[in-house]
C-alpha cells in the first residue's frame, strides 16, 4: 500500500494550493515496517518545510514590489541564490535585489529585502539546538546527534557548531555592564526602606583546572561557583533557587560584573543577607568584594583544614627523637601540636593557632640544624606557608564549630560538584581537546546558562515569538 503526504495551502483570498511532498510505501506488518522510519519522517518534514518556506518567502517579497513611501514601483537589479539553514534541512530560495525609489535618500544603490530581514541565514530554533548541545557534549558529538535526527542535506562541520557557539556568547558579552570596583548603590537609611528580602544567599567559589592550547603551562584556571538562595517569599513551597556560573579569570574583564548580574537575577537587594565562601585566594576573594553591604566573607573549612591533614600526613615520617645526649621527642610532639592548631582554628581561635604554628617551626627549624633532612626541611617550609596563609585570611576566619552546631554551612563541598559539573564533565574527563583561554570562556557562557536553565529564556529575549507557548491547529 502507498501513503502519499500533500500539503494543502489555504491563501487568505481562499484560493487553495495541493502538492505531493512525500509517499510511503508498505507492504507485510513486521516490526521493521511498523509506522515511520527516522528516514520516513526526515523526507516529510523536509517536503513540508520547503512548502512553507517558499509561500512565506514569496508573499513577503510581493511587499517588496514597491516603494512603501511612495507607492512606485522598485526595479529589479538582479537575483541570486541564498541558503537558509533550518532545523528540517537547507532550504534554496532566490533572493531578488531592488533599486532603492529616489524619493528618499539611501546609502546604498540596491538592497536584498530577504538579507535585510533574516540576516543570520540560520533559524533560532537550530541556532538554539547546535549550541545547547553543543555546551553539553563536544562538537563532535553535538554534531552525530544532530545528523541522526534532523534532516541535513550536507554533513554538519563541528567548526560549523564552534563559531556558531562563539558568536551567541559574545552577543552575551555585549550585553554585560560595565565593570566597577563596587557595586554598592544607596545609604544604609534607603537600605532600611527597602521591601523584605527573599531568604539568604549563599555564595562558593572555586577553581579548576583544564588543559591548556599553545601553552607551555599546559593548563589554565577557571573559576567557578554556585549561588543559593534558601527561598523566595511568598512561595507556597519555598525551595532553594540555584544558579551557576564560570570564567576564565585570565581572559575575562567583567567577573565583578558577571557575579553581580547573576545575583540581581535571584533577587539580590541591598538589605539582603549573603555570604561568600571561598579557598583564600586573591584571585576568588577580589571577585566576591563589594557586592553587597550585608555581605559575609568566609574561608572554606575544607580548603583550611587540607593544609593541616597534608602536614600532619607529612609529620608521621619525622624522626621519633633529636638529640644525642638528651633526646627529645618530635613526632609526637609535632603531631600534638597540630591536632591543637586545627581545633584552635575550629572554634575560631586564629590567635592560639598562630602561636602554636610558630612553635611548631622554631621545634622544626632546631631539629633541621640536627639533622640535615630533606622531609623535616620541607615540612618546616609547609609549615611557614601555612602560617602565612593564616595571617593573611585571620579576618575570615569565624567559628567553624558554633556554626556547624547551628547547621551553617562551614565548607565549599558544595561547589566542589559545580566545578565538576561545569567544567570537568565537559572539558577535562575523557576529554583530548586543549583549549584557548577565549574559547573555553565564551563555551562556558553558554554551558552556565543551560544548566540554569535560562538558556531557552534568552533566545526568547533576543527572538521575539521563539517557541511560545501555542498549540497547534488540528483539522
Amino acid at each position: 500500500m502507498k501513503f502519499k503526504v500533500q500539503v494543502v495551502t489555504l491563501l487568505d483570498d481562499g484560493e487553495e494550493s495541493l502538492r505531493e511532498v512525500a509517499c510511503v510505501e508498505r507492504d507485510d506488518l513486521s516490526a521493521v515496517s511498523l509506522g515511520l522510519s527516522i528516514a520516513d519522517s526526515k523526507a516529510i518534514v523536509q517536503g513540508m518545510q520547503e512548502v512553507v518556506v517558499e509561500w512565506q518567502m514569496n508573499a513577503y517579497l510581493d511587499t517588496q514590489h514597491h516603494c512603501p513611501q511612495c507607492g512606485k514601483l522598485r526595479h529589479r537589479k538582479g537575483l541570486h541564490h541564498a541558503v537558509f539553514r533550518t532545523v528540517f534541512g537547507d532550504v534554496p530560495v532566490e533572493s531578488p535585489r531592488f533599486i532603492h525609489c529616489p524619493c528618499q535618500a539611501h546609502e546604498t544603490e540596491s538592497f536584498s529585502p530577504l538579507a535585510e530581514l533574516l540576516p543570520e541565514r540560520t533559524t533560532p530554533e537550530l541556532l538554539y539546538l547546535e549550541t545547547k548541545w553543543a555546551s553539553l557534549s563536544s562538537y563532535g558529538m553535538s554534531v552525530k546527534l544532530l545528523q541522526d535526527v534532523l534532516p541535513f542535506d550536507e554533513p554538519l562541520e563541528p567548526v560549523t557548531i564552534r563559531n556558531h557557539v562563539f558568536k551567541l556568547a559574545e552577543r552575551l558579552e555585549d550585553e554585560l555592564g560595565d565593570e566597577q570596583g563596587a557595586f554598592i548603590e544607596g545609604c544604609p537609611r534607603d537600605w532600611g526602606e527597602l521591601p523584605t528580602p527573599d531568604g539568604p544567599l549563599t555564595v562558593g567559589i572555586d577553581g579548576g583546572y583544564v588543559k591548556a592550547q599553545g601553552t607551555e603551562q599546559g593548563w589554565f584556571e577557571v573559576i567557578a561557583g554556585k549561588s543559593i538562595l534558601s527561598f523566595r517569599r511568598g512561595d507556597e513551597q519555598p525551595h532553594p533557587s540555584i544558579k551557576c556560573f564560570a570564567f576564565v579569570q585570565t581572559y575575562d574583564e567583567k567577573p565583578k560584573r558577571r557575579l553581580f548580574e547573576l545575583l540581581q537575577s535571584q533577587g539580590l537587594q541591598m538589605n539582603q543577607q549573603i555570604e561568600f565562601l571561598s579557598d583564600g585566594g586573591d584571585t576568588v576573594r577580589d571577585v566576591q568584594l563589594y557586592l553587597s553591604p550585608e555581605a559575609e566573607h568566609l574561608l572554606d573549612w575544607f580548603h583550611l583544614t587540607m593544609r593541616l591533614t597534608t602536614m600532619t600526613q607529612s609529620a608521621k615520617g619525622l624522626p621519633d627523637k633529636i638529640g644525642d645526649e638528651t633526646p627529645l621527642p618530635l613526632r609526637d610532639e609535632v603531631l600534638r601540636q597540630l591536632e591543637r592548631t586545627k581545633w584552635f582554628l575550629w572554634h575560631g581561635n586564629v590567635f592560639q593557632a598562630l602561636q602554636v604554628l610558630t612553635s611548631i617551626h622554631l621545634d622544626l627549624e632546631m631539629a633541621s640544624w640536627e639533622r640535615d633532612e630533606v622531609r623535616i626541611g620541607k615540612l618546616c617550609k609547609t609549615v611557614q606557608e601555612c602560617y602565612t596563609f593564616i595571617d593573611r585570611n585571620r579576618a575570615f576566619i569565624p567559628n567553624y564549630g558554633e556554626r556547624y552546631r547551628s547547621g551553617e554551612r562551614i565548607s565549599t563541598g558544595f561547589v566542589e560538584s559545580t566545578v565538576n559539573q561545569v567544567v570537568s564533565k565537559r572539558m577535562v574527563k575523557k576529554q583530548q581537546m586543549r583549549w584557548s583561554h577565549r574559547g573555553a570562556h565564551l563555551l562556558l557562557q553558554i554551558r552556565t546558562r543551560v544548566l540554569n536553565g535560562d538558556w531557552e529564556d534568552v533566545f526568547r529575549r533576543w527572538y521575539p515569538g521563539f517557541r511560545a507557548q501555542t498549540q497547534p491547529v488540528f483539522a
